[in-house]
């Protein structure tokens, strides 16, 4: 059960089709908000459930009685939620009708950057999910040690596969391919030698993307060569405003289905969020030999390894930004860091590997 299918195409599909060759599977989501992937296998049964991001307290209720109706018609032995909205609402109607195996994945918490009642509402809403679930799932180990000092769960109650990751990244697919780099920065304008920095996400302000515009901008004044990519939906109505402050060397992409071109034209992934689960993107890049300049905040100091893949900074630092981005220059930290990235994401965030956990937790409960 989740939201939207944004999340199903990006970092489920792998695991559905493994989980379909050995149980019957149904996928519940609201299949009008996005457009659902062709790749989502044939065998795995998807229904339309009714429900938007958004409080709305009546059409939460509405779609809560849908799944009771549901889960109490098919019968089903395990439910498993991923997002807040789907896991209140999936993990409600499972206890209220005995689904035997209740699963909630945490992939990071709205509330973490909230104040006040918004902030409290949130939170109480997570510790529901975690009463009501019978197994909690993590990302990554600093989100599942931030949950429980925020007191949603008791210790050691969130478990976390592998290294991380709720998906692990398609290696196949995030490789090198001669010529793309060449090709993506000529339709961009973006000089085959420049230094380029990428974003890769939703562009919001929870992601950081107001101090990334500052930190860029002073380090254009300072160097004539790098430019800045944006790729991914404006949510936050921001790209404008970032391309404008520095004409010429600010590039904006909107969404894509193809985030591998980008990764492999650009030299540096930024990833200056207030809050992320994970930051599968960090793990993408990784796989294609970029190093990422990221935020110190929970999960992704699990996905960067501070001086080795990447380099970590105070979360809003605009300076310590624009110094990290600033030591990226230099190509032979790039290069280096670059190389070490790419062998951890071989050797711990395999896509196949990770989906090898979920087979084995649904194996292990469900006795087959």
């Amino acid at each position: 059960m989740l939201t939207s299918p944004l999340v199903l195409n990006a970092f489920l599909l792998n695991h559905l089709h493994a989980l379909v060759e050995h149980f019957r599977v149904t996928v519940c989501v609201n299949t009008e908000d996005t457009p659902v992937s062709h790749q989502l296998d044939p065998r795995v049964e998807l229904l339309h459930l009714p429900i938007v991001r958004p409080i709305d307290l009546m059409r939460d209720l509405r779609a809560l009685f849908w799944l009771i109706q549901l889960f109490r018609s098919q019968r089903y032995d395990a439910v498993h939620s991923v997002t807040p909205k789907a896991g209140l609402l999936a993990m409600l109607a499972g206890r209220l009708c005995g689904v035997r195996l209740r699963t909630h994945i945490f992939t990071g918490q709205v509330w973490a950057t909230r104040r006040g009642f918004s902030r409290a509402l949130l939170r109480r809403m997570d510790q529901l999910i975690a009463t009501c679930a019978t197994d909690l799932l993590a990302d990554s180990v600093s989100q599942a040690r931030f949950l429980e000092e925020e007191g949603v769960c008791p210790p050691e109650r969130v478990q976390v596969f592998g290294a991380g990751s709720i998906s692990g990244v398609d290696l196949a697919r995030f490789s090198p391919e001669p010529g793309r780099r060449e090709r993506v920065r000529a339709a961009l304008g973006v000089p085959l030698q420049a230094p380029l920095f990428l974003f890769l996400g939703r562009v919001q302000r929870d992601k950081g993307i107001a101090i990334l515009a500052e930190a860029f901008a002073q380090l254009a004044a300072r160097h004539v060569a790098p430019h800045l990519l944006l790729v991914g939906p404006d949510e936050d109505g921001l790209s404008d405003v970032i391309r404008s402050s520095v004409p010429g060397r600010c590039h904006v992409v909107g969404l894509t289905s193809q985030p591998e071109d980008y990764i492999d034209a650009a030299d540096v992934l930024c990833l200056p969020s207030f809050r992320e689960g994970f930051g599968s993107v960090v793990i993408e890049a990784a796989a294609l030999g970029r190093a990422t300049v990221a935020s110190r905040i929970y999960g992704l100091t699990d996905a960067v390894i501070d001086g080795q893949t990447g380099l970590l900074f105070p979360p809003g630092d605009v300076a310590a930004l624009t110094q990290a981005l600033e030591q990226t220059l230099d190509p032979a930290l790039r290069e280096r860091m670059g190389q070490q990235a790419r062998l951890r994401a071989h050797a711990d965030f395999g896509m196949d590997a990770v989906t090898g956990h979920w087979l084995a937790f649904y194996q292990r409960h469900l006795g087959r």
